[in-house]
């Protein structure tokens, strides 16, 4: 049976890995969907940054704004980049969600200004993908919960407890493990 696309996942959402999913490449993150349809779905993990820095990769990357780490974005394509822009002007990229896109041209990134006076980009190597269906079947085993996202939650929350902040938005039930420590035997 093919899962149509739920009118609940979408660009722009978050997925919060629940306490029972253990794949090593997703527990306990928060995966913000920037594609989603037919074909399937692909979304960059927000909270998993690195010690790499943008300008290692990049040559002739400006400081825009934000974190100049590179963020583990997914198993899938780990050599690839994905940026993600916060800006008042998209440039004919690919909108996720209000004032954020993916940036298709990365030579107009490192023109002065392009992205306005408080653009902000956040670079990812690899990113999450499903395909048709997939990402409907792990919601409906209770793998992931969706819930809205912004720019604001995308680019200012702290990484290192974005997914315990997660867990309580999730309501009292959830709440209890965002104090979980990573590894609960560790208890």
């Amino acid at each position: 049976m093919k899962l149509e696309p739920s009118p609940d996942i979408s660009k722009g959402k978050l997925l919060v890995a629940m306490p029972q999913l253990n794949d090593p490449n997703f527990r306990r993150s928060v995966v913000l969907i920037c594609e989603h349809g037919s074909e399937g779905s692909l979304g960059v993990i927000m909270n998993r940054p690195t010690e790499i820095t943008v300008s290692t990769l990049i040559e002739d990357f400006p400081r825009v704004s934000g974190t100049d780490c590179v963020y583990a974005g997914g198993p899938i394509a780990r050599n690839g980049m994905l940026i993600l822009c916060r800006g008042d002007r998209d440039y004919e990229n690919h909108p996720v969600v209000e004032g954020v896109f993916v940036a298709k041209n990365i030579d107009a990134l490192k023109t002065p200004g392009v992205l306005g006076p408080d653009g902000e980009v956040r670079c990812y190597l690899g990113y999450g993908g499903w395909g048709p269906g997939q990402l409907e079947a792990e919601i409906q085993s209770g793998a992931w919960s969706v819930i809205s996202s912004d720019s604001t939650l995308i680019f200012d929350a702290d990484p290192t407890v974005l997914w315990s902040q997660m867990m309580r938005r999730l309501g009292s039930s959830w709440a209890f493990y965002a104090s979980m420590p990573p590894d609960p035997n560790m208890n």
